[in-house]
């Protein structure tokens, strides 16, 4: 594999409760050299009003949620033109171990999908490091008659790994997008598709690869 020793679970647990979306943006006030941190620096989108957006670090760190309590995207039956499409971009301030980097392995999302028959919905999703140019990107397609939970992950081979480039702090950028078509529907008829389940399970898992950075 390369890039070094693969670790997973890296470091003690740090953190377990949620972040709200409207923490200050900023760096940290004396990191712990051993642990990992999670920071919201800015969350943007239509997808993601203020203060319906939550962030949790795993307690092995392997892991972070984002949780969304306002994403919905729809169209037909009177739908606002605008509504078909959501996003969301959450920008994270990462502090690791010193010597680690950290990238995205996997992600699994879940919402809830009704889709009338002729209509389609798109769950997209995107990764990058401030600055740099490697971006990785997943999408997933849905076709109605749908009325039903969805799930979908996004798998990245070690070799793809978008990797925080070591000894520099740069923030980690995620978006994502769901959008969702009337079609050949009637148009009285609304089809919508929503990120996170309404009982307010979690709903986005990042889980985290890291490798060790190479000694100077």
């Amino acid at each position: 594999m390369p890039g070094g020793l693969l670790m997973s679970g890296a470091v003690a647990a740090l953190l377990t409760t949620a972040i709200p979306a409207h923490t200050p943006s900023g760096g940290f006030d004396d990191p712990p050299p051993d642990k990992i941190i999670i920071k919201v620096a800015t969350v943007n989108g239509s997808g993601c009003p203020q203060g319906t957006t939550a962030v949790a670090v795993s307690p092995d760190n392997t892991a972070f949620t984002v949780t969304y309590s306002a994403y919905l995207a729809k169209a037909g039956g009177g739908s606002d033109p605008t509504a078909f499409r959501k996003n969301c971009q959450l920008n994270l301030i990462v502090h690791v171990p010193q010597g680690f980097t950290y990238a995205i392995a996997s992600a699994d999302y879940r919402g809830f999908a009704s889709l009338q028959s002729g209509a389609s919905g798109t769950q997209k999703a995107s990764y990058y490091f401030q600055g740099s140019p490697n971006t990785a990107q997943r999408t997933h397609p849905f076709s109605g008659p749908i009325d039903d939970n969805w799930q979908a992950t996004d798998s990245t081979d070690w070799a793809q790994l978008v990797w925080a480039p070591c000894g520099v702090e740069r923030n980690f950028n995620i978006n994502t997008e769901l959008r969702v078509a009337a079609g050949s529907t009637s148009p009285d008829k609304v089809s919508f598709m929503t990120m996170d389940s309404t009982d307010g399970d979690i709903s986005t898992v990042y889980h985290l690869a890291w490798k060790e950075c190479p000694s100077h």
